[in-house]
């Protein structure tokens, strides 16, 4: 069984920047997802099991990058530029057990969440 574990949100102005990370990532490919209130969750950001291949949603891309240290089995997502409608619970996801993995269906673990918001 994996546990994944979320930090690294908070409050931060428009433009600045927060990191999230995910520890006892599996070692599989791994995606973190947002949920904003009212709204459905959504696919951020997706790297494969090494590392070498990332993945982003258009909102995202250009400001976020995902990475990984299998060392210390630990997932993160740095996010700059950030605006208000950034703003939701981020969620972290691994093993893909289905395609597209832009899905959140096809993911057999999940973290509890963590809390970004983002002030204009």
């Amino acid at each position: 069984q994996v546990q994944l574990v979320e930090s690294g949100g908070g409050l931060v102005q428009a433009g600045g920047s927060l990191r999230l990370s995910c520890a006892a990532s599996a070692r599989t490919f791994s995606a973190w997802f947002r949920q904003a209130p009212g709204k459905e969750r959504e696919f951020v950001a997706g790297v494969t099991r090494s590392g070498d291949n990332t993945y982003y949603s258009d909102s995202v891309k250009g400001r976020f990058t995902i990475s990984r240290d299998n060392a210390k089995n630990t997932v993160f997502l740095q996010m700059n530029s950030l605006k208000p409608e950034d703003t939701a619970v981020y969620y972290c996801a691994a093993t893909v057990v289905s395609h597209p993995y832009s899905c959140p269906n096809n993911y057999k673990y999940w973290g509890q969440g963590t809390q970004v918001t983002v002030s204009s």
